[in-house]
């Protein structure tokens, strides 16, 4: 299907847009095309749609259960006992209201990482959005879960490696403290085998840097160095309690990094040292964490919280500005995961919203990234598109309140069990 979206303006100018075969065409004024679908853009601004890199995204299912509890209490007493009684089902309902609510905040790919990814990959496909899928990881230290999760995972590729063009398969070790050394190194000579990007949390809570000083006589990035794991395949979440060695290991190794502000605020987890990371070049992302930690999965919600939190801890205005923010959850997003998006030119992905000029947070338009970032909201967003198929226009999805209604009775099924 092609699409033509006319007279909307792309940074600062107007023009036309024409999609076809779920890529960018053609960019210019006035182009005489035939098109499927032609949108109106006036009054429209068109800019990349977001890339959420780091989420777990059927965690919409606990949004609101479990507030205002630290990390290791929030997973050990709340989060794992609820998620044993997950299914395929519930995760699918899950994920399709977390992929309904980053279409309706302008986000067109995931990187997820949960249980019963079949029901995420499913989610992603039947949305129409994008996105990574990761199966956890996770062998306590044991060597029979171990080979348990090994075999999993090689089933899960097996299935998943052709199961979508919008689905790719990746690697998720959940954390240091729940994979062994002997598993990381598995998931490394796996992903590199397979061509696959990796996700892990790391350095996200004190605690965390402790034990691995206390099991291991180093500290978490040492550690994975030691085992062979860094690369620029490997995207680290969190990264909150880095010391400067750590940070030049990072660099070394030209790994990228997902930054949750909003999480790591909310369970008291501290604060990324941006400026520290930023000196050294790393690839700095955004991302939501999943709804049960943030609680919402709205990018522009999570950049305006990074760059706050990092002028109000440096006590430095000029730290961490809007645009750089929107880079990050967009073309360094993009460069992260290896995705022919994160801009709008001719040859990338047709992924891309349509921003209402005339929104009341956006008007006076003095500078509309600024705008965006600190003004705005997801309401703002007029139209989504991903693979030039348009999910949303004038702010509805067709679908919408049966995914609603689903995911509610999924999220009290799950009460139930646990009550």
């Amino acid at each position: 299907m092609s699409l033509l979206i006319q007279n909307v303006s792309l940074n600062d100018r107007d023009c036309d847009i024409y999609c076809a075969e779920g890529l960018i065409k053609s960019i210019g004024p006035k182009l005489t095309v035939d098109a499927d679908r032609v949108l109106d853009g006036s009054g429209l601004a068109a800019l990349p749609s977001l890339i959420n890199t780091h989420t777990h995204s059927a965690m919409t299912l606990f949004r609101g259960y479990a507030d205002d509890i630290a990390l290791f209490d929030w997973l050990e007493k709340k989060i794992w006992p609820i998620e044993a009684h997950l299914n395929e089902e519930a995760v699918y309902w899950g994920a399709r209201l977390a992929c309904l609510e980053m279409i309706k905040s302008g986000a067109t790919y995931a990187n997820d990482m949960y249980w019963h990814h079949r029901g995420t990959a499913r989610a992603i496909r039947d949305s129409g959005i994008r996105g990574t899928v990761s199966a956890v990881f996770l062998d306590h230290m044991n060597p029979d879960n171990a080979h348990e999760q090994r075999a999993a995972n090689e089933a899960s590729f097996a299935e998943l490696k052709d199961f979508h063009p919008r689905v790719t398969f990746g690697m998720g070790p959940h954390a240091i403290y729940t994979v062994s050394p002997e598993s990381l190194r598995w998931v490394k000579e796996f992903a590199a085998e397979h061509q696959l990007k990796i996700q892990i949390h790391c350095s996200e809570a004190e605690r965390e840097v402790n034990d691995c000083l206390k099991a291991h006589g180093k500290r978490p990035v040492h550690y994975l160095n030691e085992l062979g794991f860094l690369g620029p395949e490997v995207l680290m979440v969190h990264m909150i309690w880095l010391d400067d060695s750590e940070i030049a290991v990072l660099q070394d190794h030209n790994v990228s990094i997902a930054h949750c502000p909003s999480s790591n605020m909310k369970i008291s987890s501290g604060v990324l040292p941006y400026p520290k990371l930023k000196e050294a070049g790393l690839n700095l992302t955004i991302a939501t964490d999943g709804a049960a930690s943030n609680n919402n999965l709205d990018m522009l919600e999570e950049m305006k919280t990074a760059a706050l939190l990092q002028k109000v801890t440096t006590r430095n205005p000029e730290m961490l500005p809007a645009e750089e923010t929107f880079v990050m959850g967009t073309r360094n997003a993009a460069k992260a995961l290896d995705l022919n998006c994160g801009e709008i030119q001719e040859g990338a992905w047709a992924d891309m919203i349509l921003v209402d000029l005339n929104h009341v947070r956006l008007v006076p338009n003095h500078c509309l990234i600024p705008n965006l970032v600190y003004s705005s909201h997801a309401s703002a967003i007029h139209t989504t598109i991903c693979d030039g198929q348009v999910l949303m226009h004038d702010g509805k999805v067709d679908d919408e309140e049966e995914v609603k209604a689903e995911a509610t009775r999924m999220a009290q099924r799950l009460l139930d069990q646990v009550q």
